[in-house]
C-alpha cells in the first residue's frame, strides 16, 4: 500500500522533519522533502537519554538517499543550523525560503559573532552566517534557490500538494528592509539594537505550510504564534494533523485559532528540558481539551504526558486519508 510519511526528528529543542511520498517520478520512488534541521550546536546532543539526535545522523540511520526539496521556515538557530552538514551530503535539488536568492547576494553579508553580549544574539549570529553558508553551498552543489510567500501553490508529487500561507507580501517587504538595514549598520550598538529588533520578530515571518495528500490536510507553520496569522486565510487553515508553533509556548496558538484548525491530532516540538516554557501546561491542556491527540518530538517533562524515549516521531498516511502514529 502506498502511504506518505512525515516524521519529527528528535533534535531537542529545535525543528527537523522528513517528508517521504511515493511517486516513480522521483528517484527511488520517492520524493523527498527537508523542512528546517534543527539545532547544529554539540551541546544540545550531549545528553541523549531522550533520544535526541542530530539530523544528519537520523538521515544516514535511514538510508536517506536524495532530498528534492528543502525548505527553511525561518532562520532562528534551532531551525537552521543543522541543516547544513544535511545539504553538504545529500544537496536538494531546490531549497524555499522567504528571501530570494538575489537579494540575500545583494544584501547580506558575514557578521562578526564576537560581537554578541547575551547568549541570544551568539545563538541569531551564528544562525545569520550559518544561513549564508547554507545559501551558497546549495547554490555551489547545484541546486535552486527559490522564495516562496502567501499564495504560492504547488503539486510537489503524484498527489500531494502545498500551500504557502504565510509570509504575505507585507511581511516579505517588512522582513526584506529589517534585514537590509540590519546589514548595513556599522554602528555596532546600533547593529546589536536593530540584531535584538529582528530577532524577536522572525518567528512571525516563518514560512507557513498546508500540505495535502489525498484529502488528508497538515498545517506546518514553522515557529508562528498566535500574532502572526493576522495575512492568514483561515479558510485554509483547517487540517486533520497540526504542529502547533513556537514549540508550544503559551503563545503558540489561540483558543480561536485552535478552534478554526480543528486538528485530529497535533505534535509540540518542545525539548525534554521544556526550555523557554515550551510544551506549556496551560497550552497542552487547551489542545487535549480540544479532543486532538497529543504528541511530541522529544520528551518535555509533563506529569502523565512525557512519552518514551524515541528517536522521531512517524506519521503515515495511508490510501484513505488515515492517520498512525508512532514513536520510533
Amino acid at each position: 500500500m502506498e502511504e506518505l510519511k512525515l516524521t519529527f526528528v528528535n533534535v531537542g529543542y529545535g525543528e527537523a522533519m522528513v517528508l517521504e511520498c511515493p511517486d516513480p517520478a522521483f528517484p527511488g520512488g520517492t520524493f523527498v522533502m527537508v523542512i528546517d534541521g534543527g539545532s547544529g550546536e554539540e551541546g544540545e546532543y550531549a545528553d541523549r537519554t531522550s533520544g535526541r539526535l542530530p539530523m544528519a545522523d537520523y538521515l544516514a540511520e535511514r538510508g536517506l538517499d536524495h532530498i528534492d526539496l528543502c525548505v527553511v521556515t525561518h532562520p532562528h538557530e534551532d531551525h537552521i543550523c543543522g541543516l547544513l552538514p544535511v545539504a553538504e551530503k545529500w544537496p536538494p535539488a531546490v531549497l524555499w525560503q522567504s528571501l530570494s536568492a538575489d537579494f540575500c547576494h545583494r544584501t547580506l553579508h558575514p557578521v562578526n559573532e564576537r560581537l554578541a553580549q547575551n547568549l541570544s544574539q551568539d545563538k541569531f549570529l551564528h544562525a545569520l552566517n550559518q544561513w549564508q553558508t547554507l545559501l551558497a553551498r546549495v547554490e555551489a552543489l547545484g541546486g535552486q534557490v527559490q522564495a516562496v510567500a502567501a499564495g504560492y501553490t504547488a503539486q510537489l508529487a503524484r498527489d500531494l500538494r502545498v500551500r504557502v500561507l504565510s509570509p504575505s507580501p507585507r511581511q516579505t517587504a517588512e522582513l526584506e528592509e529589517r534585514c537590509a538595514r540590519l546589514f548595513a549598520l556599522e554602528d555596532e550598538g546600533a547593529f546589536l539594537q536593530e540584531l535584538n529588533a529582528l530577532d524577536a520578530r522572525l518567528n512571525n515571518f516563518s514560512i507557513m505550510l498546508a500540505l495535502e495528500y489525498r484529502g488528508t490536510r497538515i498545517l506546518l507553520p514553522g515557529d508562528t504564534n498566535r500574532a502572526g496569522y493576522g495575512d492568514v486565510d483561515t479558510a485554509a487553515l483547517p487540517a486533520h494533523l497540526f504542529k502547533v508553533g513556537h514549540h508550544g509556548q503559551k503563545d503558540g496558538i489561540s483558543p480561536e485559532l485552535l478552534d478554526i484548525i480543528r486538528p485530529d491530532m497535533v505534535v509540540c516540538c518542545a525539548s525534554s528540558d521544556r526550555r523557554y516554557n515550551s510544551a506549556h501546561p496551560d497550552l497542552m491542556d487547551r489542545i487535549e481539551a480540544s479532543g486532538a491527540a497529543l504528541y511530541f518530538s522529544d520528551c518535555p517533562q509533563l506529569p502523565g504526558r512525557t512519552p518514551p524515549p524515541h528517536r522521531a516521531l512517524i506519521f503515515t498516511v495511508g490510501e484513505q486519508g488515515a492517520i498512525r502514529a508512532q514513536y520510533e
